[in-house]
């Protein structure tokens, strides 16, 4: 499906852009806020930079900053405001956001309230940056359906100047502006901020329109004119103030994930009748044909195709968001589009995915390795009020947040001088090895600058468990190690009645404002294998190999990016373990790549045989009961290189 078919897109969609505000309209109607409910606001994020947030020490140390202090001093100045001569809202709001920005987490956010909340502020074109050859620079690469462009103005027209600023120069100026955990990270935030902005977590735009220095396709240059317009966004996928699993294991880029919504709405709303319609009407059961996409039962996680490049041909599955509520039903649609590509080799591409599930993107990687996955740890700051959540929720029956394995490391750090609780994974050790590897082809991660949080802590465990090389499209991930919940999840873990009889009398935590939110990085993650116990914040996963973007990446569906990748994938060994129960005892395997297979029956050695590439029947000893796992382990030259799991 291209960015341009429309035969999918739901009627509402363009009424509601042709009904878009201008910002000004909008602006004009916000500021509801008393000054009580400003020193709330203040207060509350004081609670939870001081006592929940676990990177302080590190951010303090690393940009040489103090929040805390800052916070304490807006205090001091909203205390001698009066309800008749306060700042104005905006003002506020500026210096708020400023103070969680100044952290550069993308997962610690003041969320402002309504009529903020659920906005975004747009330009009706998308401009990417592509960084091959001297010529590199921005290009205009989508238009919103029905937008008048003037003359030479769309895909492929390049972008010089921003307000008479040139054009690297005012990426450089919203790259300082918004969080970014590296330089990388902070550009990419930079050229992604020009044309969406979501309310709630970004600042309006300063300007009400933009006039846009552009060469047109005919090599002249002009100027664009454009006033910034305001919209609803689409909803969110999940319910993070909830009590749930999904809220508990969240690991999310609010800021992307408003952001790649937004361009759902924007630039492919085909997706969004098909997520309205349930998916697809009809799924195949055939691998695709070359550069055909493969319908999806998930389409806003999911693009799966068959790409053929100059080294071969090869799958591309590209997964956009990791925020589900259905980890499980996540994985067996991702096993699924593995069943329909090549088995030569998978580019999988992660590139603009801003996590969600933690569960669902460690889950994830046991398709893919032949080893069993160790899931990436997460461990707590030592606070006397992180002491007193883990504390009531040590032994929660319903194991919906069971924090049980943090809380004797935290019940004694204050003996002990800890800066940190012990280190446990967030996601289940059996979940994540629950079905083994399902795709034996080698297998090449695509990231970039924007991949946060649940897709760090997914690259880093690709990394860590040497599944493959990691191919980027800039210097880091966006380095955002961490699980984060919000002010009222918090809220609810100290009102809760069970499993501690009766909410805690004295939790610091206050109901917020106006619709606003905040949300902290309350765990924060380290790495596994040669890397174990560094932390992942702010310093992301280095990609094996670096690739450039060029314009043709930018205007023709990546084919460089994929080139490269396809010149990585050919040059890796490829592996075949396929197996079918016969008569009896018996097991038809067929193999490719390997010297000798491994057959274990319910956990036991039941047989052991050289093999050489096509099939080959074993005959085990006993004939297992129904049910029963049998797992085969293929080996080349004494090291395991691929496995299969299968049930009687």
């Amino acid at each position: 499906m291209t960015d341009h078919d429309t035969s999918t897109t739901p009627a509402w969609i363009p009424k509601q852009l042709a009904a878009a505000a201008p910002l000004s309209d909008f602006l004009a109607g916000a500021g509801v806020l008393t000054l009580a409910e400003r020193k709330v606001l203040v207060q509350q994020a004081l609670v939870l930079l001081e006592q929940n947030y676990a990177h302080l020490p590190l951010k303090t140390a690393m940009y040489a900053v103090n929040p805390v202090q800052r916070l304490r001093l807006l205090l001091v100045r909203l205390g001698r405001q009066s309800d008749a001569a306060m700042d104005p809202e905006w003002r506020f709001h500026a210096e708020l956001s400023a103070i969680f920005h100044s952290v550069r987490d993308l997962h610690t956010n003041y969320v402002l309230p309504r009529p903020f909340a659920g906005k975004i502020a747009y330009l009706p074109f998308q401009i990417e940056h592509y960084a091959a050859g001297p010529g590199s620079g921005y290009l205009v690469t989508r238009t919103v359906r029905d937008f008048a462009a003037p003359p030479g103005f769309g895909p492929g027209t390049e972008v010089t100047h921003w307000n008479g600023v040139p054009i690297a120069r005012q990426v450089e100026l919203c790259a300082d502006r918004f969080a970014g955990s590296n330089p990388a990270a902070r550009h990419s935030r930079g050229v992604q901020s020009l044309t969406v902005r979501p309310l709630a977590v970004h600042r309006a735009p300063d300007e009400e329109w933009v006039v846009l220095g552009y060469t047109g396709a005919d090599g002249a240059a002009r100027e664009l004119r454009e006033p910034w317009r305001v919209t609803e966004n689409l909803p969110a996928l999940v319910d993070a103030d909830a009590l749930s699993e999904a809220a508990a294991a969240q690991g999310l880029d609010l800021v992307g994930d408003e952001v790649n919504r937004a361009t759902k709405l924007l630039h492919v709303p085909q997706v969004v009748g098909l997520e309205e319609a349930g998916g697809p009407a009809e799924l195949t059961t055939e691998p695709a044909l070359d550069a055909a996409d493969i319908p999806s039962a998930m389409p806003g996680f999911f693009r799966a195709r068959t790409v053929t490049t100059a080294s071969g041909t090869f799958g591309h599955i590209r997964i956009f968001t990791f925020n589900t509520t259905d980890p499980g039903g996540f994985v067996t649609e991702f096993v699924r589009l593995l069943g329909l590509i090549p088995r030569t080799g998978l580019a999988l591409d992660v590139r603009g995915n801003g996590g969600g599930h933690i569960h669902a993107s460690e889950f994830l990687l046991q398709t893919l390795t032949p080893r069993q996955v160790v899931p990436e740890p997460v461990q707590f700051l030592s606070t006397p009020l992180n002491l007193r959540i883990c504390r009531r929720h040590a032994a929660n029956p319903t194991r919906e947040i069971d924090l049980g394995p943090w809380f004797p490391s935290l019940e004694q750090s204050p003996e002990i001088g800890s800066a940190f609780s012990a280190t446990f994974p967030i996601t289940p050790q059996e979940g994540a090895n629950a079905i083994g590897q399902q795709y034996h082809g080698p297998v090449v991660l695509v990231t970039d600058a924007r991949c946060y949080s649940a897709t760090d802590i997914f690259a880093a465990g690709f990394q860590d468990h040497g599944i493959g090389p990691v191919l980027g499209a800039d210097d880091n991930t966006g380095a955002g190690g961490a699980n984060v919940w919000t002010h009222e999840l918090l809220k609810l873990l100290l009102e809760l009645p069970a499993p501690v009889p009766g909410p805690d009398p004295e939790s610091p935590y206050r109901p917020l404002p106006g619709g606003a939110n905040l949300r902290v990085a309350i765990r924060r993650t380290v790495r596994v294998g040669a890397l174990s116990g560094t932390p992942l914040e702010d310093l992301g996963v280095v990609p094996d190999v670096r690739h450039r973007m060029t314009r043709d990446d930018l205007l023709k569906d990546n084919v460089d990016l994929l080139n490269h990748a396809g010149e990585l994938l050919a040059a890796l060994p490829r592996f075949r373990l396929d197996a079918e129960p016969g008569p009896g005892a018996a097991l038809t395997v067929r193999t490719a790549g390997l010297d000798r297979v491994d057959v274990f029956v319910a956990g036991r050695p039941r047989a052991s045989v050289d093999v050489v590439d096509g099939d080959t029947t074993l005959t085990l000893s006993v004939d297992p009961a129904p049910g029963t796992a049998v797992r085969l382990e293929g080996y080349r030259a004494g090291s395991l290189a691929a496995t299969r799991t299968l049930r009687r």
